[in-house]
């Protein structure tokens, strides 16, 4: 982050590709700043990010918006779980 953004208040995921994950109840996630979906099943999606991965478990898992940088899922969410790159 640059002394630009602090003193502006630009928020890191903006200003860089911090992923952000916003999780709404237990049927919708926002993934700000992805960079690719390495697997996709109903019950399954494994993330890319540029500090790891994320994995999300459940059933009727569906990405219903996608964008090159962000990506919504819905369906039933059991867990969510994150693996940190080792360089990070």
């Amino acid at each position: 982050m640059s002394k630009f953004d602090k003193i502006f208040g630009i928020p890191e995921e903006v200003a860089g590709d911090i992923p952000k994950v916003t999780i709404l109840g237990f049927d919708k996630m926002l993934i700000e700043n992805y960079k690719c979906i390495l697997e996709y099943q109903d019950f399954f999606i494994r993330i890319k990010m540029v500090t790891g991965l994320i994995n999300v478990n459940g059933f009727n898992l569906l990405m219903n918006e996608m964008t090159k940088d962000d990506l919504i899922i819905t369906g039933q969410i059991e867990s969510v779980d994150f693996e940190k790159n080792e360089l990070n």
